[in-house]
């Protein structure tokens, strides 16, 4: 029930069409966990970046949108809070994209609305329209398996085409022929082909010397040359698109912590970090998985949401107590439901404003309780202050006016505790592995480079760099 009858029918259409298959998956899903003797409900992960119930979920299957990418947001936003660091830029790079989202104050972003299926995947308007509250976040860039190639201009390009799991890099072995960011980053010896995935499956560095082989003589360049150009040309593009993107927010990224994720993002991420001029980087443990470790950190929640077009100045406190009131007793309902207890369960109020005669607006956080006529002064000052915080300006002397007001419902956020019980030591020479040749700039070309086993890596170690880190799910690059 919300304004904007397009993207309204747009959303309710793209719902319908995708129900019947979901409804189906998800039946199947609980049924063979079952089977498997799990003997626990099942929750769905949502794009806001909470968990609903199997019923919700089938009924609202459009509200799963980049429900995955969320989750790697609110595990980032967790670590965030537990190192009390406010403001933290996740990226999330796996094998075919990487994505940004910035968190402040231990919470991501949100946006109401949000685009699927677009024909061409970096260009806002080529695709569905969804109005769904979806965690804020930019596709910036490739993943490790987009492909290298030269353009028309005969200059050099990676992505968005991917090779995809199927046959996926060169170096996977498994029929790939074309040259990936993967066969660059294990050229310059970011990876090593014997413990990829933990020694799980062998690199084949001799395909990813031959894939890059070609390109680099279209090139006129070294192969190890061509690698490189590869990583930085991904990096470049990267920084990039961040850059704008907190630009577009009114963000300055220089202030932001780095946390990356995805089983590409923490070899990309030192030299993505040094072009946005960010100092601070926080690798996680099993950056490969972390995704998945978000799901345990979200909260049961949902969204709710009324249209009632009202001037600031002219705000009627009864009418919008009396929506709050429904809203919150949807949402009551919907915990009821999904087990959470009355104690425990929380509501946040907010509206969607603008200046009369904008065409978009910007969502404001409200006072929480009742909304006596003393709040306007409140609600005047978190929009103006929401306002410059993205403007870095107020905007004309005309009236501000709300349209849409929303209510969110959640239980509690799961405690989770995560400190490490190994003793705290500065000795790093038990968690040295066999050295290996690897590139840096700085260096001018391959050198042997200290290689350390992160799980024999205790509290309080330095790293001097360059280094390179492994563990099972990722690589840091230092």
């Amino acid at each position: 029930p919300e304004i904007r009858e397009y993207h309204r029918s747009s959303t309710t259409l793209a719902n319908a069409y995708v129900r019947p298959l979901m409804r189906k998956y998800l039946d199947q899903l609980s049924q063979r966990i079952r089977q498997e003797g799990v003997n626990r409900d099942l929750y769905i992960m949502l794009s806001n970046g909470g968990i609903g119930t199997i019923e919700t979920a089938k009924n609202f299957p459009i509200r799963l949108v980049e429900s995955g990418p969320a989750a790697g947001a609110m595990a980032a936003a967790y670590y965030g809070k537990h190192l009390n660091i406010h403001n933290l830029i996740s990226f999330d790079m796996g094998g075919t994209t990487a994505k940004t989202c910035f968190i402040e104050d231990a919470r991501p972003t949100t946006v109401t609305e949000f685009e699927v299926a677009r024909v061409y995947q970096f260009k806002k308007g080529s695709g569905l329209p969804v109005k769904v509250p979806v965690i804020d976040m930019i596709e910036i860039g490739a993943g490790g398996g987009s492909i290298a190639r030269i353009d028309e201009l005969g200059l050099l390009k990676v992505g968005p085409e991917s090779s995809g799991a199927d046959p996926g890099p060169a170096c996977y072995g498994q029929g790939g022929k074309q040259p990936t960011v993967t066969d660059a980053d294990l050229l310059l010896g970011y990876l090593n082909p014997e413990f990829f995935l933990g020694g799980n499956m062998e690199l084949n560095s001799d395909a990813a010397h031959k894939a890059l082989g070609s390109l680099a003589d279209s090139l006129g360049l070294k192969t190890i040359e061509t690698a490189w150009g590869i990583h930085e040309v991904v990096n470049e593009n990267m920084a990039n698109a961040a850059r704008i993107h907190g630009i577009e927010k009114g963000k300055d990224v220089q202030r932001y912590a780095l946390m990356p994720f995805g089983g590409a993002g923490p070899i990309h991420s030192a030299h993505v970090a040094e072009k946005l001029r960010i100092e601070t980087l926080i690798a996680p443990v099993g950056a490969g998985t972390l995704s998945a470790f978000g799901m345990l950190t979200a909260p049961i929640s949902f969204d709710f949401v009324r249209t009632k077009i009202m001037k600031l100045e002219d705000l009627d406190a009864d009418t919008l107590n009396e929506i709050y009131t429904e809203l919150e007793a949807e949402g009551q309902s919907m915990l009821d439901r999904s087990g959470v207890p009355k104690n425990q369960m929380q509501f946040r109020i907010m509206a969607d404003m603008r200046y009369e005669g904008q065409g978009h607006e910007i969502m404001v956080a409200l006072p929480s309780g009742k909304m006596g006529d003393k709040s306007k002064e409140e609600v005047l000052k978190n929009f103006e202050d929401a306002y410059r915080a993205i403007y870095q300006r107020l905007g004309p002397s005309v009236p501000i006016e709300a349209l849409n007001w929303r209510l969110v419902a959640s239980g509690e956020t799961p405690d989770l505790d995560l400190r490490s019980e190994k003793p705290i030591s500065t000795d790093t020479e038990k968690a040295k592995k066999p050295s290996r040749p690897v590139y840096f700039p700085i260096w001018g070309g391959m050198r042997p480079c200290d290689i350390f086993d992160r799980k024999l890596l205790t509290p309080g170690s330095t790293i001097e760099g360059p280094a390179i880190v492994e563990e099972s799910e990722s690589t840091i690059v230092i």
